[in-house]
């Protein structure tokens, strides 16, 4: 009788457990016109949008990404969505643990200071690919115009952004290279301008792409300075040599004259998608039309740092993304092949000395040659 009883109501129990599921593919079954074009928008809206997280307002990051949204995104088949984020460093970040976050826009000395330390976890370089490095961005050094250089600031209060920060990270790799101890002080941009022009601080670092937009908009009076950062050997590895110049920040460097500094590299960089075939298709998608649609990138009104842009440099040590990689392929494979067939008509038609053919080995070595100029001419013509 007991064992009946417990059979009963189990039987009961599946039976009300099932009921909720029968009326559920009633409803959904009834689902009006309207609901099933909703959700069949809604699918397909998902299935095409790439997230892309930058920097803070009125950065660099965020205006190149907003460039690419505004060149690639058509609405429906590819949506670009630029996400304000909190710099380099949160970026790396957020591609590796943030939900809905498809790329991000970092720097190189952040993916390697990270790499080193391994607070990210290990290996990651593999967790990790770039889709193109895009742009150096300047570090740049406001000071009191009393300072009378970048070495003036040992022992002094200098500010380095947020705690834990792209800005900071990159200020304490270049301190630490020129043998430079400041007292670090972790302050927003602007509190630290104020505490600059004060004299609270001796000096702040903000580190994007020329004009910095928020430099670019000081005036004449306001008794700052930008520092020369020299460029050493010991800098080689994460650096770069920049200048700056009076049409940059005419308020902040007189007239005729340049200020040198360092810049480190931006890179667009996405989460290395193995497993997940859908990112993948969204990732190959993204970068076949940014890679196909770069020269509409070049042209006015658009950010002036794309003309620094060479989307099939390398960056040492790191995976390019496969679509990526795929794509420049198949691009140097069709330009080679074209190349070859100017090269073959260039000598067919070239005056030579005497009938004697060339060997397979001087017809490479001229070949190589012809690349060469060949790439310097659309250089001199950019």
């Amino acid at each position: 009788m007991r064992i009946a009883l417990v059979l009963g109501l189990c039987l009961l129990a599946s039976a009300a457990s099932a009921a909720p599921d029968a009326k559920s593919g009633k409803s959904q079954s009834n689902a009006s016109p309207g609901q099933v074009a909703r959700d069949a928008l809604r699918e397909r809206a998902n299935q095409n949008v790439v997230t892309i997280m930058t920097g803070a307002p009125g950065g660099t990051d965020l205006s190149i990404v907003q460039d690419i949204s505004q060149i690639l995104d058509d609405g429906t088949d590819l949506r670009i969505v630029p996400m304000v984020g909190n710099g380099p460093a949160q970026a790396l970040k957020d591609v590796l643990y943030l939900r809905g976050v498809d790329m991000g826009v970092t720097q190189a000395n952040i993916l390697k200071y990270y790499a080193r330390n391994g607070e990210l976890g290990p290996n990651l370089e593999s967790q990790v690919v770039y889709v193109a490095k895009l742009f150096n961005e300047e570090v740049h050094i406001v000071a009191r115009s009393g300072v009378a250089d970048i070495r003036a600031l040992d022992g002094q209060k200098v500010n380095l952004g947020e705690v834990g920060s792209g800005t900071a990270i990159t200020g304490q790799q270049m301190f630490s290279a020129l043998g430079i101890k400041v007292q670090e002080m972790h302050l927003g941009e602007r509190d630290a301008i104020e505490k600059v022009k004060s004299g609270e601080i001796a000096a702040t670092i903000t580190v994007a792409g020329k004009p910095a937009l928020g430099l670019a908009a000081f005036a004449e009076g306001d008794g700052l300075k930008i520092l020369s950062v020299p460029y050493l050997k010991d800098m080689e590895d994460g650096f770069y040599p920049a200048t700056l110049t009076h049409a940059d920040y005419p308020a902040l460097i007189a007239e005729g004259e340049s200020v040198d500094t360092v810049s480190v590299c931006a890179v667009l960089m996405s989460f290395n998608w193995n497993g997940d075939a859908a990112r993948r298709r969204k990732l190959a998608k993204f970068t076949d039309r940014f890679f196909t649609n770069f020269d509409a990138l070049l042209e006015a009104p658009r950010h002036p740092k794309w003309r620094e842009v060479n989307f099939a440099a390398t960056l040492e040590g790191w995976r390019r993304a496969p679509a990526a990689q795929a794509w420049i392929d198949r691009a140097k494979t069709v330009a080679d092949s074209a190349s070859q067939t100017q090269f073959n008509a260039f000598l067919a038609e070239a005056p030579r000395a005497g009938a004697k053919p060339i060997s397979e080995a001087e017809r490479a070595t001229l070949f190589r040659a012809f690349l060469e100029w060949n790439q310097s001419q659309k250089q001199s013509q950019n």
